[in-house]
C-alpha cells in the first residue's frame, strides 16, 4: 500500500538511490573516452536506440565495462537478433553478471516463444537461478522429460504461482501443462484467483481463471470493480458456476468494506452455495482486514471459519489481533494452524513461546522450559524478535566482538576481484544501479552458495574503504557466522550526527539507527518519491522543517547538503518525538507514514511496544519501526560501550496522556 509520509523510507533501497560520484579511484585517464562513450551508451540504452548503441560499442573495447556496453547493445535488440549474434555476445561477456542477465532476458523470451529445444540448451549455463518464470519453464520441461516426477512438478509449480504477484508468462503456462495433464488440480487455479483478488490484482486472477475457464475469466474485471454489484445481482445466485466468483467478489469486497463483507457472507443464499472451505476462506480475509483496521470484532469474524483452509496472511492477522486483545488463545490457535514454514519465522516462534507462558498449559513448569526452549533456539542480536527473545532470557544486548582482522591476502583479492572491480567502477561513473546489480551478483549468485563468510568481510572492507556504505552493510549482512558490528553499523560523519543530536535532545543512536533505514548513509539518495539525502526528507517537510528552526535563507537543493540534511532530518525527528511523547515507536512510524497515521495507531488499549509494532497495519511502516529500534539499540551498544535494552525503548504505547500538551496539527 504507498504511503504518503512526509519523510520516506525507500523501498528496495537499490533499486532507487541515485548517486553521483563515489570515493573512488579514478581510472587511467586513457579510458576518458571510453567513460563518455559509456555514458553516452547509457543514454542510448534508454531510448531504446539500437543504431546509436552499436556506432557506440567499438569505442568501449578494452574498458573495464565493456561488458555491461554489450549488454545494452544486444538487450535492445534482443527481439531481432539472431542466436548465432546473442550467442557470440554472451561469449564475449562470460563469467560476468552481465553474461548472465542477457542469459535471463533470452531464456525468458525463448520460454515465450515456446522455443524449448534453445531453452533446454541454455538453462543449464544460467548461473543465477533467481527468475521464478524461468524456474517455471524448467520444472515443466523437466516433467515433460521425465527427469522429474509430474506430480513433484505440480507441487513445486503450484508454490512459484501462488508466490507471483503479476500476470507473467511462465508459471501460467507451467500451470496450463500440468492442468492439462491432470497432475495440477483446478482447485489451484481458484487458489492463485484469491490470492491476486486479495491483493487487487484482477489481471493475474482473469489470467488464472482463463486457463480453465474463459467465459468466467471476462466477469473478473467487473467483480474487481464493484464487488458489491456484482454480489447484489439477483441473478448471480442463481445461475449455475458462480460460486468461486462469489467467493473472489467477498475477498474484493473484505478489502474494502470488511463489515459489509461479513453481511453478505452471513446471507442465507452464500451460505447454501458456498463449501464450508470457501466460506472458511472468505472468513479468512474479513478478519484479516478487520484486524489491519484496528477493529475490537476482527477475532468474532475468524470464529465463523475453519483455520484449516485459511491462508498464512489471514492467520498472522488472527495472531496479531489475538496480542492486540490479549486473547493468547487465538494467537496459539493462529500460530499452530500456520504452515510449517511461516511457523519457523523467528517472529512467530516468538509469539509463540509468549503465548505458551501467558496460557501456562499443561502446567507452570512445562510452559516455562517450552517457552525457554523456543527463545533459545531464537536468540539472536540480527533481528527484532531475536533480540527480544534475548532479553527475555535476561541477557542484555551487547555489541558482539569482532571477527579475526583481515588478513593482506584477503584485501587483496577483494580489491582485485574483476565483478567488484567493474561494480565500482560503474557506480563512479555514476551508473549506481548497475553497479549495484553487478555488486550483489558477485557476491552472492556468481558461485554457488555466494561468497564464504571472509570473503564476504573482505568485500564489506572494500566497500566501506571506498564509503560506497549501503554495499558495505549489505554485503557484511550476508554472513551466516562471523558477525563484523563494525561493517554492519557504521557511524558515517560522527563528528556532525553526533554534535547535532546532543544539541537539540535526540539520543544520536535513534539518529543513526533511522539514517541507516532510510538511506544507508548514501548522502545522494533519492527515492521515486523525491525524498533527499541521509535522512530522506520530503521537499515539502524540509520548507517547513527549516522554517521552524530558523532557516530563513533555506533553498530547495540544500536539502542534498549533507550538514543541512542532517539538521533539518534530526530537527523533524525531534518535533514527531515530542509531539509522540517521547516515544520512539510511535515517533518512526510518524517518520515514515506520516503523524496523522502514527495518531490513529495509538488509539485503543495500553499495549506494550513489541504488541503495538506487530499491529502496525502496513507492512512496510510495521517492518522499518521494528527495524530502527533494533537499529538504535545495537548503535547505542556501540556508541556508549554499555549493555542496551530493546524492550525499554519500546515502552507502552496508547492514547495520548491526559497531561500532555496539544498535539502539533503543523507537523507534516
Amino acid at each position: 500500500m504507498p504511503l504518503t509520509s512526509p519523510l520516506w523510507h525507500a523501498t528496495r533501497l537499490g533499486r532507487r538511490l541515485i548517486m553521483g560520484a563515489l570515493l573512488l579511484p579514478v581510472l587511467a585517464s586513457s579510458q576518458t573516452v571510453g567513460d563518455k562513450a559509456l555514458l553516452d551508451m547509457r543514454a542510448a540504452y534508454s531510448r531504446g536506440q539500437s543504431a546509436e548503441l552499436a556506432r557506440l560499442l567499438p569505442t568501449v573495447r578494452g574498458h573495464v565495462l565493456e561488458p555491461l556496453a554489450r549488454y545494452w547493445d544486444m538487450r535492445v535488440r534482443l527481439d531481432t537478433a539472431s542466436p548465432t549474434e546473442i550467442r557470440a555476445a554472451l561469449d564475449a561477456m562470460a563469467g560476468t553478471y552481465w553474461e548472465d542477465r542477457l542469459r535471463n532476458d533470452w531464456l525468458l523470451q525463448l520460454g515465450k516463444r515456446r522455443d524449448w529445444a534453445r531453452f533446454e540448451a541454455e538453462r543449464p549455463l544460467f548461473r543465477m537461478n533467481d527468475d521464478r518464470q524461468v524456474t517455471c519453464y524448467t520444472v515443466m520441461l523437466d516433467a515433460a522429460g521425465s527427469r522429474l516426477p509430474p506430480e513433484v512438478a505440480a507441487e513445486r509449480v503450484r508454490e512459484l504461482w501462488l508466490a507471483q504477484r503479476d500476470a507473467e508468462d511462465g508459471c501460467a503456462t507451467a500451470a496450463q501443462a500440468l492442468l492439462a495433464s491432470g497432475h495440477l488440480k483446478p482447485a489451484v487455479v481458484w487458489q492463485r484467483a484469491r490470492a491476486m483478488m486479495e491483493v487487487n490484482r484482477p489481471r493475474a486472477a482473469s489470467q488464472a481463471v482463463a486457463l480453465i475457464d474463459p467465459e468466467r475469466a471476462a466477469q473478473i474485471d467487473g467483480i474487481a470493480a464493484d464487488p458489491a454489484r456484482y454480489l447484489d445481482d439477483k441473478i448471480t445466485a442463481i445461475r449455475p458456476r458462480t460460486k468461486e466468483l462469489v467467493t473472489l467478489a467477498l475477498l474484493r469486497l473484505a478489502a474494502v468494506d470488511p463489515n459489509a463483507a461479513a453481511r453478505e457472507l452471513e446471507s442465507l443464499k452464500w451460505r447454501t452455495q458456498l463449501t464450508a472451505e470457501e466460506r472458511s476462506h472468505a472468513w479468512g480475509a474479513i478478519g484479516r482486514r478487520a484486524a489491519q483496521r484496528l477493529q475490537t470484532d476482527a477475532l468474532d469474524f475468524y470464529a465463523r471459519g475453519e483455520l484449516q483452509h485459511m491462508t498464512d496472511e489471514h492467520l498472522a492477522w488472527m495472531a496479531r489481533a489475538g496480542l492486540r486483545l490479549g486473547r493468547w488463545t487465538a494467537v496459539r490457535d493462529a500460530i499452530y494452524a500456520m504452515s510449517p514454514a511461516q511457523r519457523a519465522d523467528s517472529d512467530w516462534v516468538y509469539w509463540r513461546a509468549r503465548a505458551i507462558e501467558a496460557l501456562q498449559e499443561p502446567d507452570a513448569v512445562v510452559a516455562r522450559a517450552q517457552a525457554r526452549s523456543l527463545y533459545e533456539s531464537i536468540a539472536s542480536t540480527s533481528d527484532f524478535h531475536g533480540m527480544l527473545a534475548l532479553e527475555t532470557l535476561g541477557v542484555p544486548i551487547t555489541t558482539p566482538p569482532a571477527p579475526a582482522p583481515l588478513t593482506a591476502e584477503e584485501r587483496r583479492a577483494a580489491e582485485n576481484d574483476p565483478g567488484l572491480r567493474r561494480a565500482l567502477a560503474a557506480m563512479r561513473l555514476g551508473l549506481r544501479s548497475e553497479g549495484v546489480r553487478e555488486w550483489n551478483y558477485q557476491v552472492a549468485l556468481h558461485n554457488t552458495g555466494g561468497m564464504a563468510d571472509r570473503e564476504l568481510l573482505a568485500a564489506a572492507d572494500l566497500a566501506c574503504r571506498e564509503q560506497i556504505w549501503d554495499r558495505c552493510i549489505n554485503t557484511s549482512q550476508r554472513t551466516r557466522d562471523l558477525i563484523d558490528p563494525a561493517q554492519r553499523f557504521p557511524t558515517p560523519y560522527r563528528e556532525q550526527v553526533v554534535a547535532r543530536a546532543q544539541a537539540i535532545g535526540l539520543d544520536p543512536a535513534y539518529v543513526y539507527g533511522l539514517i541507516r533505514q532510510e538511506s544507508r548513509f548514501v548522502t545522494e539518495a533519492r527515492s521515486s518519491v523525491g525524498a533527499s539525502g541521509l535522512m530522506q526528507v520530503m521537499p515539502a517537510t524540509a520548507r517547513w522543517t527549516a522554517q521552524k528552526i530558523g532557516l530563513s535563507d533555506f533553498r530547495p537543493h540544500q536539502i542534498n547538503e549533507r550538514d543541512t540534511n542532517i539538521q533539518i532530518g534530526t530537527a523533524y525527528l525531534k518535533f514527531a518525538l515530542d509531539d509522540f511523547e517521547g516515544s520512539m515507536p510511535l515517533a518512526a512510524a510518524a517518520y515514515n507514514a506520516g503523524p496523522g497515521r502514527a495518531r490513529q495507531w495509538r488509539n485503543g488499549p495500553v499495549l506494550p511496544g513489541d504488541i503495538w509494532a506487530e499491529n502496525i497495519p502496513f507492512e512496510e511502516t510495521r517492518d522499518y519501526v521494528q527495524r530502527v529500534l533494533t537499529n538504535t539499540t545495537l548503535y547505542a551498544a556501540q556508541l556508549t560501550g554499555q549493555p542496551q535494552s530493546l524492550r525499554a525503548r519500546l515502552g507502552t504505547v496508547g492514547p495520548r496522556s491526559a497531561t500532555a500538551g496539544a498535539v502539533n496539527a503543523e507537523l507534516p
